[in-house]
């Protein structure tokens, strides 16, 4: 009786189910097609994005890109070094210069003599001291040591030599 109850229902109501399941396979067929057009637009990005213009796969990319950064830290810490090396031999180059001119004889004019101190970082180098007068020119040189000198300047010198200490690099 029960099977027959419902084979009754179902004969009743046949065109209904039917029409409900159509309308049920419609909507996932729908579905389907919106997530087909879904898939096809990120499959298209994703190819885009894993491709350039020279077909090459972005892992490639990538691995070519460390590899270009891990050369170019490594140059970059060749140049630190040759930086430093570059800056620490610069010390020692004439930085301060100090010129002084001077007539130490009343018979000639022009200041024509000349006081000049060179001098490297840690006040190192040599003063140089030009005299002419009418017998000839004369040229000394003077060793000078953080800021001394063991040999008697002249005033003309200790001024050329103050003056250079006053000036010079500064990083």
């Amino acid at each position: 009786m029960r099977m027959e109850l419902l084979i009754g229902i179902l004969q009743d109501y046949i065109v209904f189910i039917v029409g409900g399941l159509f309308i049920g396979w419609v909507f996932l067929l729908i579905l389907l097609l919106g997530n087909h057009k879904k898939l096809k637009k990120l499959q298209n990005k994703y190819e885009l994005f894993m491709s350039n213009s020279e077909g090459q796969q972005i892992e490639d990319l990538l691995t070519n890109y460390l590899n270009r950064v891990e050369q170019t830290l490594e140059g970059q810490e060749q140049l630190h070094q040759k930086y430093a090396k570059l800056e620490h031999q610069l010390g020692y180059c004439v930085q301060k210069i100090g010129v002084i001119r001077y007539n130490p004889f009343d018979e000639m004019g022009g200041n024509l003599c000349f006081a000049v101190a060179l001098l490297d970082e840690r006040d190192n180098g040599v003063v140089l001291n030009g005299i002419l007068n009418r017998e000839g020119s004369y040229t000394y040189a003077k060793h000078i040591e953080q800021g001394k000198s063991t040999y008697a300047l002249s005033a003309e010198e200790v001024q050329a030599l103050d003056m250079a200490k006053r000036q010079g690099y500064r990083s």
